[in-house]
């Protein structure tokens, strides 16, 4: 399979039938391929329903949690109320100040890589961003990502016992909760504990699952974000530098990188009642998927959509879902990659791939480039 293959393995079945009859762990899901199909069923909740625990991402996770994600995985009107609740926090990197913030924590990783012969991104420089960012949302000290990175990649499937990880995370959840400052306490986990939905409490499953799902959500999808950014400009300098002389186009260059790279494939939906996608015939309670990836290399929507456009624009890209569930943490991923790209483009002078071993989701019925396990790189001012 070639590396554009790999890039879009959707395309031949997009192209035919807009549907492709996946198996996942011995469980067949229609996956919607084509644009304006995916944006219709994304909308439609009513049909294609997000109020089924665990079941929302594929595999479903039912052997790593016990708790049901929140707001992604319920349908209005629970979901906008837990999400309107959550606004404040994951809103906190418009803040020029915050984006001050992020720019030193990028600059100070540069400078440490810079410093170093090599450097490997992956768990070297994505991982601590990422986690390090994250304290800057939940208003806690830095030192607290020390533990987060410790945690890996992903927090449930970076190693083989998913079990044993979803249990970690439950267990530092749960410790956070119990020595939150409930009436002074301004982080995460105090908010979470004085918060009110409907004029009541929220439980303890719900603050959980809250908590559960900032964690898990946005982890591994910034981090392959990250490593393909700077894998890219490796190979590109050119592009990085007309980037450095106008500033403006950062913001697009990161939203077609979203585009192109779609770190998360896809997401599930389960009917609430029989329906039909294409000749394909779904009963109720069984599930189909949203491919982002997919929608995301229509070439209905996107010209030469295999070909990485900085200055592509208009960009209408499913990168962070679309309808009522978009990604409520895009505005962290955003404030996180164009940061970056700025201060590569204005804090390296070079860089250059060591070395390098590809990450690759791998199903039965398609193969796709998604990230990188290991990036060794060497970085220059």
């Amino acid at each position: 399979m070639s590396d554009q293959d790999c890039i879009d393995p959707f395309r031949a079945e997009r192209q035919a039938h807009g549907i492709l009859i996946a198996d996942f762990v011995g469980e067949t899901i229609p996956m919607i391929l084509r644009h304006a199909d995916v944006r219709q069923a994304a909308k439609d909740w009513t049909i294609f329903s997000s109020d089924a625990p665990m079941r929302v991402p594929i595999p479903s996770e039912e052997g790593v949690r016990s708790v049901r994600q929140l707001p992604i995985e319920a349908d209005p009107p629970l979901h906008t109320q837990f999400r309107d609740l959550l606004k404040p926090i994951f809103l906190r990197p418009l803040a020029p100040d915050y984006q001050a913030r992020i720019d030193a924590l990028i600059a100070r990783l540069i400078e440490a890589a810079t410093a170093q012969p090599e450097i490997e991104i992956v768990r070297g420089f994505a991982l601590p961003l990422q986690s390090r960012a994250l304290t800057y949302l939940l208003g806690m000290p830095e030192e607290a990502a020390e533990e987060w990175i410790g945690w890996g990649t992903h927090v449930f499937h970076d190693g083989e016992d998913s079990t044993g990880k979803g249990a970690t995370l439950d267990r530092y959840i749960r410790g956070a909760l119990d020595a939150a400052d409930v009436v002074h306490g301004t982080d995460f986990f105090a908010i979470l504990r004085r918060a009110t939905v409907d004029g009541r409490a929220l439980t303890i499953d719900e603050m959980i699952g809250i908590a559960n799902l900032t964690f898990a959500g946005g982890r591994d999808t910034v981090i392959h974000s990250v490593s393909r950014i700077i894998a890219y400009f490796a190979a590109h300098r050119e592009e990085l530098a007309a980037l450095a002389a106008d500033h403006k186009r950062i913001a697009f260059a990161t939203e077609e990188f979203v585009r192109f790279i779609s770190p998360l494939t896809h997401i599930g939906r389960v009917c609430a009642h029989r329906t039909q996608l294409g000749s394909h015939d779904v009963q109720a309670d069984e599930r189909i998927s949203l491919c982002w990836a997919s929608a995301n290399h229509d070439e209905r929507v996107f010209e030469d959509p295999g070909v990485v456009r900085l200055d592509r624009s208009p960009n209408p890209h499913l990168g962070f879902g679309s309808g009522v569930h978009n990604c409520l943490g895009a505005t962290q991923a955003r404030a996180i990659l164009r940061s970056l790209i700025q201060q590569l483009a204005t804090q390296t002078s070079a860089i250059t791939v060591l070395g390098e071993e590809r990450q690759y989701e791998e199903q039965t019925d398609y193969r796709r480039w998604v990230g990188f396990e290991s990036l060794l790189v060497h970085m220059e001012r």
